[in-house]
C-alpha cells in the first residue's frame, strides 16, 4: 500500500503535471494552427481550397443552367405543341430559336429543320424520316454532353479531396513522431501542432468531398430527367413525322 501511494505522490503525479504544463504551452485556435502548418501542410490546403472554389462555382452554374433549361422548356412546350398542331412548322421552328436555353427547343428544332428541307416534296421517303430521326439522336446526345458539362469535375473532387486530406494526415503524423522522438518532454506541447496538422487536412478533404458528391447526385438526376424528356419530346416529333407523311401520302 505504501508503494502504490509513493508511485501516485511522485512519479505518477509529477507525470500528470508535466503533461499538464506541456498543455498550457499549445493552443488550438485557427490563427495558432495555421501558424503551425508546414509547407506540405499548406499544400494540401492549398489544393482543397482550389477544390473547393471549382465545387462552388460549377455547383452555382450548373444550378442555374439547369434553372433556366426547366423554366423555358415549361414556357416552350405548350406554344410548339399548338404550332404543330396547326401544321405550322416553320413557326415551331421560330419558337424553338427563341428558347435557345431550352434542352427540349434544341431537340425539337433539330429534328423539324431536318423535316422542313425535304416537306416541298410530294412524297416524303423513308430514307427522309430516317434523316429527320439521325438529326434528333445527334441533338439529344449533344445536348446531354452540354448538359453534363462539369460534373465530371465534381465526380473527381469529391473522390479525391478525401485522399487529399489523408495525406496531410500522414504528413502530420509523421511530424508529430519527429516532434515526440526530438522533444525532452514528451508532453502534449511537443506534438500539439502536428496533430493539429494532421486533423485539420482531415476534417477539410472531408468538407470539401460530401458536398461535391451530394452536388453529383442531384445534378446527374437531373440530367437523367432532362434525357428522359429530350427522348419522349423526340418520340412524338417521330410519330408526328409519320402523320404528316401519312397525309402527304393519301393526298
Amino acid at each position: 500500500m505504501t508503494f502504490f501511494a509513493s508511485l501516485l505522490g511522485s512519479d505518477f503525479l509529477g507525470s500528470i503535471l508535466m503533461l499538464a504544463e506541456g498543455s498550457t504551452k499549445i493552443s488550438f485556435g485557427i490563427y495558432d494552427i495555421a501558424k503551425s502548418l508546414t509547407i506540405p501542410g499548406w499544400i494540401v490546403i492549398a489544393i482543397l481550397l482550389i477544390q473547393s472554389v471549382y465545387m462552388i462555382a460549377v455547383g452555382i452554374e450548373r444550378y442555374l443552367t439547369y434553372n433556366k433549361a426547366k423554366q423555358q422548356s415549361r414556357q416552350y412546350a405548350p406554344k410548339v405543341a399548338m404550332a404543330l398542331k396547326n401544321s405550322n412548322i416553320d413557326e415551331a421552328i421560330n419558337i424553338s430559336d427563341r428558347h435557345k436555353d431550352s434542352h427540349l427547343a434544341m431537340v425539337v428544332s433539330s429534328g423539324l429543320k431536318e423535316f422542313a428541307a425535304h416537306q416541298g416534296n410530294t412524297d416524303i421517303s423513308a430514307d427522309e424520316m430516317e434523316a429527320s430521326k439521325r438529326a434528333l439522336d445527334r441533338a439529344i446526345a449533344v445536348k446531354t454532353a452540354e448538359l453534363k458539362r462539369g460534373l465530371a469535375g465534381l465526380a473527381t473532387v469529391g473522390s479525391t479531396a478525401p485522399f487529399v486530406g489523408l495525406f496531410g494526415t500522414v504528413v502530420g503524423i509523421i511530424g508529430a513522431f519527429v516532434a515526440l522522438a526530438q522533444a525532452e518532454n514528451a508532453g502534449i506541447g511537443a506534438v500539439g501542432a502536428a496533430i493539429a496538422e494532421a486533423l485539420v487536412a482531415t476534417a477539410f478533404g472531408i468538407a470539401v468531398a460530401v458536398p461535391a458528391v451530394w452536388l453529383f447526385n442531384y445534378f446527374t438526376n437531373k440530367v437523367t430527367s432532362f434525357g428522359v424528356e429530350m427522348e419522349n419530346s423526340a418520340s412524338e416529333l417521330v410519330d408526328y413525322f409519320i402523320k404528316q407523311r401519312t397525309k402527304a401520302l393519301k393526298g
